[in-house]
């Protein structure tokens, strides 16, 4: 069956992913889900190709990668380092640490090689996204960033990439590692306020050097709507793929955007994420879709089979009722598929919306002008 869909599939990343502070069992969860639905079908199933020591250097330092292999061989001490790499607080040692790092890095590059090699025009990792790991040091539960190895992988081929991030945090690693470059345009839309995580990401900062403008960042308040998100992602996210022009799209799809996540203020259902799923697959571009945040684990299957199904062309087939699966009961107390949003106050006036919506459509006005001469 020729599947323009590929979809990352394999039970020991699935046991690496369940590593991760605060999403214990999440991915089995989605998995269960997904395949409950028979989506998998639909779709041309991978299983992962690990990452070599080379793959990972091609983004981090090779210090870092060194530590976490000594860290693995367990023949240094943490209390030297703790600092220095960022293992400790928020990203704890886990078990056979090097076998973790290589396979929640080798499923996005397993995932991005299937678009380079023509396999299919849409790839999904629902087990990455781990958009807050820096070059040499790990963060916010990332200790790998393997959405910047696949971008590496995808410009090899396509060359230009556009970065979309959804997660209800900015994505701070990867627009770090691009803020100088007009090689990869990020896009990062999160909550930004005093004091939320991680604290980076305002209207202003729109890259540097050779990636000044390149750089897009919508800061948003606590309780954002679908109807208000998904006109501001079609508006925004439209405007600077025509002027931006990439060649390939990766979106970073974290789930803690939702309504009743325990971290995020938002107040989405998965009917905004789906939206702007629906809107980057108008572009008809090779592209790769990820996982992210998420920490009400049901919700995150719920809106991550959903953004499958969208994907697939198979939405018709997600009956109200969850199908019986492994984990059935996580889906009480109704069982049902369908997430209602809350009564969580929006403190998202027009103005302000409006006050962004400007902001970037000058700077992306820039853009278009800096790309028409480099194409010339």
């Amino acid at each position: 069956m020729d599947h323009s869909v590929c979809y990352i599939s394999d039970s020991q990343l699935i046991k690496e992913c369940c590593k991760i502070p605060n999403i214990s069992k999440r991915a089995y969860l989605v998995d269960s889900l997904i395949k409950a639905y028979h989506l998998s079908d639909h779709m041309d199933v991978l299983k992962v190709n690990p990452s070599s020591y080379e793959d990972l250097i091609g983004f981090h330092s090779s210090a870092y990668v060194d530590f976490l292999k000594k860290l693995n061989d367990n023949n240094c001490s943490l209390s030297d380092i703790e600092d220095e790499y960022g293992i400790g607080y928020d990203c704890p040692v886990v078990k056979d640490i090097w076998q973790f790092i290589t396979y929640i890095s080798g499923a996005s590059l397993t995932a991005a090689k299937a678009l380079t090699t023509m396999q299919c025009r849409y790839s999904i990792n629902w087990c990455g996204g781990w958009h807050h790991a820096l070059r040499d040091s790990a963060q916010g539960f990332c200790y790998v960033n393997d959405i910047v190895l696949a971008i590496e992988m995808l410009r090899k081929t396509f060359g230009k990439v556009l970065y979309i991030d959804i997660d209800v945090h900015h994505g701070n690693g990867v627009e770090y590692a691009y803020m100088a470059t007009d090689k990869v345009l990020t896009l990062s839309f999160h909550q930004y306020e005093p004091g939320f995580y991680p604290t980076s990401g305002s209207l202003d900062d729109i890259g540097i050097d050779k990636g000044k403008y390149y750089t897009v960042n919508v800061p948003l308040k606590e309780g954002i709507n679908d109807d208000k998100y998904i006109t501001m992602f079609q508006k925004i996210s439209n405007m600077v793929n025509s002027s931006y022009n990439p060649k390939c799209i990766v979106v970073q799809c974290g789930a803690d955007s939702l309504v009743g996540d325990p971290i995020g203020g938002f107040n989405l259902t998965p009917k905004a994420l789906a939206e702007c799923v629906k809107n980057v697959m108008k572009w008809e571009k090779p592209t790769l879709f990820l996982g992210g945040g998420g920490y009400n684990e049901a919700n995150v299957a719920r809106c991550w089979t959903y953004l499958t199904a969208i994907i697939t062309g198979q939405d018709d087939l997600l009956s109200s009722d969850i199908p019986d699966n492994e984990y059935f009961s996580a889906y009480g107390p109704d069982f049902t598929f369908d997430i209602n949003p809350g009564n969580r106050k929006d403190f998202n006036s027009f103005n302000n919306l409006n006050h962004i919506f400007s902001v970037i459509a000058n700077n992306m006005k820039i853009v278009k002008e800096l790309v028409r001469k480099q194409e010339k």
